[in-house]
């Protein structure tokens, strides 16, 4: 079992169930999935490039990416109908909690000036969004063996349904939030 999961089940719970006095444990908001999204530049992104990309964002979650493509034509972006523009994961179960206790515990402690996470990237429904500039964070890259940085986008999708339930939540589990 992974470790949020138990710390989710044995600290979480109660403190959840006494401060908002819910008997039911399936009524608290927990959190349902985790995505993370890479977008790739068409003009930069070569077939190597995106298998590159295929294979650090596997080492960091554990799970094959899914290629995302374009859905109609651009041309002010010089993009086909079909063009790759990015990849994507999803991760539910032990490999979500898994993930999140290495974001949390590792990889955010080695952004440089970190200060918090801000609480205005809530999308009003419980889910959270945080972008991360370069992915060498991740202790799971060789920092060697990079050809080119980029950013991706994780979101924590809760069953919380408004900011304030899932801010408390991700707050238990350890999110490092700024303090106003």
């Amino acid at each position: 079992m992974a470790r949020l999961l138990e710390y989710y089940q044995k600290k979480i719970v109660p403190q959840l169930k006494e401060k908002w006095g819910v008997k039911n444990s399936l009524a608290l908001p927990k959190i349902e999935k985790i995505t993370i999204n890479v977008g790739l530049n068409k003009k930069k992104s070569s077939p190597e490039m995106i298998q590159e990309v295929e294979k650090e964002l596997s080492q960091i979650t554990g799970q094959k990416p899914v290629l995302t493509f374009s859905k109609r034509a651009i041309a002010g972006f010089d993009l086909r109908k079909g063009d790759t523009i990015g990849c994507m994961v999803t991760l539910r179960r032990r490999r979500m909690y898994e993930f999140l206790d290495r974001l949390v515990n590792v990889a955010l402690p080695r952004v440089r000036d970190f200060r918090g996470l801000s609480t205005n990237s809530f999308d009003g429904k419980g889910n959270y969004t945080l972008g991360i500039a370069e992915q060498l964070i991740f202790p799971e890259i060789d920092y060697n063996k990079v050809k080119q940085i980029y950013g991706m986008n994780i979101t924590i999708i809760t069953t919380a349904g408004e900011n304030g339930k899932a801010r408390e939540l991700l707050k238990l589990f350890g999110v490092p939030f700024k303090e106003k």
